[in-house]
């Protein structure tokens, strides 16, 4: 297994895109079951759980047979809720012709919209917030503009008030929308706020993982793919796939590099989504 591919986030992964779906809570058993396809044994398993109850993100409930399972909480549904209009917005607008997006945003969405800002700041006695907060942004994809003025695409703003007041961080930030008026050009300001070269090579890496996979299984589209087989390749896309729309925010095209591989990878999610998803929730329910 890559070191990208946790158990543990290939859990949040599963329930992500197939156990929230479930009627109840998902025996350990099946989640034994569900991991074993993608190289995670049965006590990596458990103890990824344990840390996952821990952190509040499942909470042990016991299935109608009753045994012994683990459901989302209410902070872990909205988490995945926010998460999938970045990760599968990429994907509707992949599949949409003659408009060039990287992860859902062209140029006049963002222009139409403006920037969101976020300014905060945090009193001496609580400084080790100071950290937690710069994480939490660079984590929902926020540039750096100045120190302690955090900046990104103002589609976010919904995303960011949700997280900022679950981790109980709203009273330090404020929130502005706005528009760059200058005085540097806004491609070379975006080139300053965010680590582009960066970005670029984790969609480079993504392509490299995961584009053979799609060649492969576009060399059989004339045959259904094999549940356990679609599975497997879908839950590992998606794993490297889901952090990408977080590091890049839906920056507009013409704002970034020339031959940004961002559409690109994009699109061999959208294509492996709309191949493996299904297939994959085939093998799921069968032991359900």
């Amino acid at each position: 297994m890559s070191e990208q591919h946790t158990p543990r986030s290939l859990i949040v992964t599963f329930y992500g895109a197939y156990g929230r779906a479930a009627p109840g809570p998902v025996p350990v058993a099946e989640l034994v079951r569900l991991l074993a396809p993608v190289g995670v044994d049965a006590p990596s398993v458990r103890s990824s759980v344990s840390r996952l109850k821990r952190r509040g993100l499942l909470v042990p409930a016991r299935t109608e047979s009753g045994a012994a399972g683990y459901a989302l909480s209410p902070d872990a549904r909205q988490l995945l809720e926010d998460g999938d209009h970045r990760i599968y917005a990429a994907s509707a607008g992949a599949r949409r012709d003659g408009v060039r997006l990287v992860h859902g945003a062209t140029a006049d969405t963002v222009r139409g919209s403006g920037w969101v800002l976020a300014v905060f700041s945090v009193p001496e006695a609580e400084r080790h917030k100071r950290h937690v907060l710069r994480s939490r942004l660079a984590g929902l994809g926020f540039g750096t503009a100045a120190p302690g003025v955090w900046i990104a695409p103002a589609h976010l703003y919904e995303e960011t008030r949700h997280t900022l007041e679950r981790l109980q961080l709203a009273p330090y930030v404020d929130l502005f929308r706005g528009e760059h008026l200058g005085f540097t050009p806004t491609a070379e300001a975006v080139a300053r706020w965010w680590d582009l070269s960066s970005l670029a090579k984790q969609h480079e890496a993504f392509l490299d993982r995961h584009e053979p996979v799609l060649h492969s299984w576009e060399r059989h589209k004339d045959t259904p793919p094999p549940p356990e087989e679609a599975y497997r390749d879908y839950l590992l896309a998606l794993d490297s796939w889901r952090r990408l729309p977080y590091a890049d925010p839906g920056l507009p095209a013409d704002l970034l590099p020339d031959g940004w591989p961002g559409a690109r990878s994009a699109a061999v999610f959208a294509a492996l989504d709309g191949r493996l998803r299904e297939a994959g929730g085939r093998f799921v329910t069968e032991g359900a």
